[in-house]
């Protein structure tokens, strides 16, 4: 692993490599400092939409950070590197694509319960739209995120794949950015706010 720190690498690396990550005891010297910059980028990339879902679009800098305290918190060395890179990486943009995590934060537990239940496939109903195009969400396929009873996971992993035409109207777009859910169980939208557009272009190479 290297000695010199990634999360202020370029938003356009698409994957994550065994040198671009920290031996455990350079990243504990500089956690402190990271945990901070963390902040800064996942501030513009943290969209609320109605009163629980958020979005938390992710990117190189977000999932090398995750992939850090993985390896910090678990200490499980060389052998968890490997496990840690598969995992994560799927949620590292690749090029023509912004990729989210969406969850439901709901603390009351039977709420939660009930909310969910009600949300079976709620996967296939998030959509992106702007300047005349409608990008509907490709959910991860890890694992099903709605079970045989119809109760969606509090946690979704979604793809939202762009054209080359798409993506050059994305980065111009002046205009309303709509993201979407479009589920019966929670039909809710939000605008984009300038920065977020701004942080999320940079993620196209």
């Amino acid at each position: 692993m290297t000695t010199t720190t990634q999360l202020a690498a370029p938003a356009t690396k698409t994957e994550i490599t065994h040198s671009d990550l920290l031996e455990l005891e350079e990243y504990q010297k500089i956690r402190s400092d990271q945990r901070k910059a963390l902040v800064a980028v996942k501030k513009n990339r943290r969209v609320p939409i109605g009163p629980h879902a958020t979005f938390y679009f992710e990117s190189f800098q977000t999932m090398w950070f995750q992939i850090q305290e993985m390896l910090y918190i678990e200490k499980g060395g060389e052998a968890q590197i490997a496990d840690e890179l598969a995992a994560y990486n799927p949620l590292v943009p690749k090029g023509r694509e912004l990729i989210a995590t969406l969850m439901f934060e709901i603390d009351d537990e039977n709420l939660r319960k009930q909310v969910l239940s009600n949300l079976g496939g709620v996967e296939e109903t998030v959509t992106l739209s702007f300047s005349g195009h409608d990008i509907l969400a490709r959910a991860e396929d890890d694992v099903d995120r709605t079970n045989a009873a119809g109760k969606a996971s509090s946690v979704q992993f979604l793809h939202f794949d762009f054209t080359d035409q798409q993506v050059e109207d994305f980065k111009a777009f002046e205009g309303d950015i709509v993201l979407g859910i479009k589920h019966a169980g929670y039909p809710h939208m939000t605008l984009l706010q300038p920065a977020t557009q701004k942080a999320l272009a940079a993620d196209f190479t």
